[in-house]
């Protein structure tokens, strides 16, 4: 545990780094040399901690991930665009174990639809280790059902002679950046919504409604810019992803409810599907994230 904190905390100044490369410079004026100097130190001990040590600790499936689109849903012979795709397997992994392979689809975990990622990885890290799994995958097209045995991910303790000395670089205040994602379907823009903010609308969890597009399946439903949605058709929905695969789901319905919150109080709402025809997606691109717990 004390190795994965390190380890993170160098990554951390890393993304800094690389922030300030990205950002306006006279922001970061006056850091220069210094930073970059320091920084090399950073990266040396990086290498030596995760030389000695992966990251430990937390339940552990063993697969890198890909989401799916559109026309990489074609490509893997697949009748829906949902799922998530097994770009890599690790060797003596519960996955390796259970038959996993790269190329594969994950459709269901334990007999639930899976939406993308997100969803997927919290899945994994919130079933117990030494717990038996079930996933439904597709493979070239042909669905089958695979059994995992999830185990706990270990580590090696950190060497004797290890000591890591965290560098003393100034911070310069970094704008925050928030992104919001349009779900199409549905039409709005939302973004996820943080402990205070879900404090401030009364929610314990949800997604927060940036903009509601015009003449759509929300704004004729009702929903409004500062609405907390917080299920669609009976689905907890705690991000911008698991939106969107919520509604993606729903669609196949010609109405589905939404929960949401609105002067901290609960509303409901029916929405009516629209003609998908002029609801197209943009297509994104793929995003691939490794799973390491």
């Amino acid at each position: 545990m004390k190795a994965n904190l390190f380890t993170n905390a160098l990554l951390g100044l890393a993304l800094f780094a690389a922030t300030a490369a990205a950002q306006d410079q006279d922001t970061f004026s006056g850091l220069g040399a210094q930073l970059r100097e320091q920084l090399s130190g950073v990266a040396a001990q990086v290498r030596e901690l995760n030389t000695v040590m992966p990251f430990a600790g937390g339940t552990y499936l063993g697969v890198s991930l890909a989401e799916i689109d559109t026309n990489r849903a074609k490509e893997l012979k697949l009748k829906e665009d949902y799922g998530v795709e097994i770009t890599r397997v690790e060797e003596g992994s519960p996955a390796e174990k259970a038959g996993v392979k790269p190329g594969d689809v994950v459709l269901e975990y334990n007999g639930q639809r899976v939406e993308g990622m997100e969803q997927f990885g919290r899945m994994v890290r919130e079933t117990p280790p030494g717990r038996e799994i079930k996933l439904t995958i597709s493979r070239d097209g042909a669905p089958q059902t695979l059994t995992a045995m999830l185990a706990s991910r270990k580590g090696r303790p950190l060497p004797e002679n290890f000591h890591f000395v965290m560098p003393d670089i100034p911070m310069p205040d970094i704008p925050q950046i928030y992104t919001a994602t349009r779900t199409a379907r549905l039409g709005v823009e939302a973004e996820s919504l943080g402990p205070q903010l879900a404090e401030f609308f009364g929610a314990k969890e949800g997604v927060l409604v940036r903009s509601v597009l015009e003449n759509t399946a929300a704004q004729k439903a009702g929903i409004k810019a500062g609405d907390v949605i917080t299920k669609v058709d009976g689905m907890a929905v705690t991000s911008p992803s698991e939106l969107s695969g919520a509604v993606r789901s729903a669609s196949a319905k010609k109405t589905y409810a939404v929960e949401f919150m609105r002067d901290r109080k609960p509303q409901t709402v029916t929405v009516t599907v629209e003609d998908r025809r002029s609801e197209r997606e943009p297509l994104r691109g793929r995003v691939v994230h490794n799973f390491t717990n």
